[in-house]
């Protein structure tokens, strides 16, 4: 290659980033716009670029009130950077993009491409598209194009994976706009699921969490009420698969045989993610939820009877649209009763689009403010105490990557305990690496997390540790020019790859 051949391909060399907002499954579809653009020539841009790369891709939620303005927002920055680099590209998808459409050009005339939820996989082509004709090309597909799992992906974990096995949902939550952006429920095929399992273990991956907007709805296309358990078991069979997790499930589909499933399936992990968002069967019936108070902790009862050690954590709503006092107390009253390890707790919100956005019955900002204060106090204690009832038990943990923020300094490293636990533990003499797994005594416990604090009882080096090492070796080895032509245009062949989703608002 002569000089100025090789000095035409580092030009050409074009970096991406892209910045992600929401849910499991806007994680998801990252993975899948990364590995879209690596495959189409795109190099991932250097960690804290900030906007430093040639082409910035937001992949939106329109779950929060101020959803758009945090678009905005973060858009009015790059546009300065834009006008200086002209070969500079944004573009803009997600639940937002398929809400807002045209709107965020108007506001924004200097993005160049806008994509919606259900076609991710055109965005390459819509990026060369934008440059040729020098015009922002917005388009939005109005039904899912690609299951998301068939596209390219670029996994942040060498050793864990999500794995998608439906998209959109059927549910009519009144705080909820995830349905009309993400489409009704559409079933991935048993086989495809379990293929791409297989694949993924082939590769080192040893757990895998299964997402789904409502992802214990599943089989609703087939009309097979205990596809989800079916499925569940058929992970159990997978040689090489250590953990199977998923999220989120929806208390109306939560099965006997999901249970019995999670309890004899010996990968399947103790622990249930399962939204509750209120107390208050009043509330529930607002928020258009098909079950009511005793349902739900009559699930919580069931599964702590088949699963005495497992974790269940939930998500929680304060402050929805005519929440009395007496509903809050409800509330507060099933927290007690659940004992959750951990709640994720969100004040409510109003979501333009959704019907308890016009609802009467607002709660003033320092109402909800202060039952929020009062809730996160109570789950911060029953967090703390459930916390404490874990020191001195011996746990299998899988040694985890980026988790523990301090442990550098402490000279401890961080793994996830079978139900879910961070626990953070002395770092042994010998080498242990992301997807390891290693076995410790439980010395103390924080409300967020457990220390074992005494020597590693045991280290067992596993092919996902292999894999690990395998990436950040060749990750290490990539030289700091990477010489590539134009990216490709036209839509990538798809390949056997991780997927995810799911809202946690359900």
């Amino acid at each position: 290659m002569s000089s100025s051949d090789r000095s035409r391909a580092v030009d050409l060399t074009r970096t991406y980033e892209v910045r992600t907002y929401g849910c499991q499954m806007n994680v998801h579809d990252s993975e899948r716009l990364s590995g879209l653009l690596e495959d189409a020539g795109y190099v991932r841009a250097a960690e804290g670029s900030d906007g430093d790369a040639d082409v910035v891709v937001f992949n939106t939620c329109a779950v929060r009130e101020n959803a758009d303005n945090r678009l905005y927002g973060n858009l009015g920055r790059l546009a300065p950077m834009k006008t200086k680099r002209p070969g500079m590209q944004i573009a803009v998808g997600g639940c937002l993009a398929q809400k807002d459409r045209d709107t965020i050009v108007k506001k924004a005339p200097w993005v160049d491409v806008v994509f919606g939820t259900h076609n991710i996989g055109k965005l390459p082509v819509l990026l060369e598209r934008a440059r040729v004709q020098e015009e922002a090309q917005v388009e939005i597909a109005e039904s899912l194009e690609a299951f998301p799992s068939t596209l390219p992906t670029r996994r942040e974990s060498a050793y864990a994976a999500w794995v998608s096995i439906s998209v959109g949902c059927n549910n009519t939550c009144t705080f909820c706009i995830v349905p009309a952006l993400r489409g009704k429920e559409k079933d991935r095929r048993t086989g495809d699921i379990l293929a791409e399992i297989e694949a993924l273990v082939g590769e080192g991956v040893s757990e895998i969490t299964l997402l789904g907007q409502n992802v214990n709805a599943y089989g609703s296309d087939i009309g097979d009420r205990e596809a989800f358990s079916k499925l569940l078991r058929a992970c159990g069979r997978i040689e090489g698969l250590e953990r199977v997790r998923f999220t989120s499930p929806h208390p109306r589909d939560f099965t006997d045989d999901v249970i019995a499933a999670m309890a004899e399936t010996p990968n399947v992990m103790p622990q249930l993610h399962m939204p509750m968002q209120s107390g208050s069967d009043t509330v529930l019936k607002a928020m258009r939820r098909s079950y009511r108070q005793e349902r739900f902790l009559g699930i919580i009862d069931k599964v702590r009877a088949s699963i005495p050690h497992a974790a269940i954590t939930t998500d929680i709503i304060v402050g929805f649209p005519g929440e009395t006092e007496e509903d809050f107390e409800q509330t507060l009253h099933a927290v007690r009763e659940a004992r959750f390890a951990q709640a994720f707790t969100f004040q409510y919100s109003k979501r333009p689009g959704t019907p308890a956005a016009t609802m009467e019955g607002q709660i003033p900002k320092a109402v909800v403010q202060e039952r929020y204060m009062r809730l996160s106090a109570l789950q911060e204690e029953i967090s703390w105490d459930e916390n404490k009832k874990q020191v001195g038990r011996t746990l299998e943990l899988m040694v985890a990557e980026g988790e523990g923020r301090k442990d550098g300094a402490t000279h401890r490293l961080s793994g996830r305990a079978p139900d879910n636990r961070l626990v953070h533990f002395t770092k042994p003499d010998a080498e242990v690496r992301p997807g390891d797994v290693v076995t410790v005594e439980i010395t103390y416990a924080a409300p967020h997390h457990l220390l074992a604090e005494g020597a590693t009882l045991d280290v067992r080096r596993t092919r996902a540790g292999d894999a690990w090492e395998k990436r950040n070796t060749a990750e290490a080895a990539k030289p700091a020019g990477v010489m590539l032509g134009l990216p490709q245009v036209g839509a990538p062949e798809p390949l056997p790859v991780a997927a995810g989703g799911g809202c946690s608002r359900d």
